[in-house]
């Protein structure tokens, strides 16, 4: 939520109300969900042209004045938005015409959350710098991680006076041994409960039962990958209305998430069972329909 975040991020609200201090020099491109993906569990077969919107900016500002390109592997906070196939390809293919570093923000998709243990194995793509956090140390405390090709540390560290701080950056809580103790009992864990291959054997399990909820005459679109899942209200009175009552009425029933504007974001814990996915799906279908019951009267 700092600064730098919000300049290259894509949630408007945020970009709305800091808009006079961001940074300059920042383009956006087109998210990835098109109207007719609609209820698509997995990866949309049409939209990896979208991809294009970079080479578009590569021609308009000379892709040598670019020095990144940062994209979450599926958008997780602005409503799961998952990749056509081929875009996320495409996208480190111009990166790489052009010079350009590719960086995957996998706060979320990172540690399993896509079946793979990151989403760049699940998709086939490799960045030059990932962000990471959430998972890392399982929400317990806070903590954010980067990595970067061999190449990117070298470069930096070439240039560095003798001596220097490792990849210099600090903030007043930075390398906290409590987040540390927390990410190493949190890698203990992925590696003793195998924990990736969970997630990933559940996932279609998950898709099947959030599919079904697509006969509720108040959802709009349902859409997925692996342990994520979406669901879109059908507009309300105002934007947002829908999907925050839906919330409240679903919490009443049971079950709790996130909700983004009319998008419910659905993302169970890899440690259920499917015992555990039917009560979350259950859960989300008396929520659902007490709020449509509500509606009516």
């Amino acid at each position: 939520m700092n600064i730098g975040c919000i300049s290259v991020g894509g949630m408007i609200n945020n970009v709305k109300t800091f808009a006079s201090v961001l940074m300059p020099g920042v383009q956006h491109i087109s998210h990835t969900h098109l109207p007719e993906h609609k209820f698509v569990s997995g990866q949309p077969e049409t939209g990896d042209y979208l991809a294009n919107d970079l080479e578009t900016i590569c021609a308009n500002f000379g892709g040598e004045n670019i020095a990144a390109c940062i994209v979450e592997p599926i958008a997780g906070s602005t409503g799961t938005l998952v990749p056509p196939k081929g875009y996320l390809q495409k996208l480190r293919e111009i990166c790489d015409k052009h010079g350009i570093l590719l960086i995957f923000d996998e706060v979320i998709t990172g540690w399993g959350r896509t079946g793979s243990k990151f989403a760049a194995h699940e998709f086939g793509v490799t960045p030059d710098i990932m962000t990471m956090a959430k998972a890392t140390t399982n929400g317990v405390v806070p903590m954010g991680v980067v990595a970067c090709n061999d190449y990117i540390y070298d470069a930096v560290m070439d240039s560095s006076p003798m001596g220097s701080v490792e990849l210099f950056h600090g903030y007043t809580y930075s390398g906290i041994p409590v987040a540390v103790a927390a990410a190493l009992a949190v890698q203990d864990i992925f590696e003793k409960e195998d924990i990736f291959n969970r997630a990933k054997d559940l996932a279609p399990y998950f898709q099947k039962g959030l599919f079904s909820l697509q006969d509720l005459e108040s959802v709009d679109n349902i859409r997925g990958y692996g342990m994520m899942g979406g669901i879109d209200m059908k507009l309300n009175t105002k934007p947002g209305k829908a999907g925050y009552e839906t919330f409240k009425s679903c919490y009443e029933a049971g079950v709790n998430f996130k909700a983004t504007g009319d998008c419910l974001i659905i993302a169970p814990q890899f440690i259920c069972e499917k015992k555990h996915i039917d009560e979350i799906i259950d859960k989300l279908r008396t929520g659902i329909t007490n709020y449509q019951k509500n509606q009516k009267n």
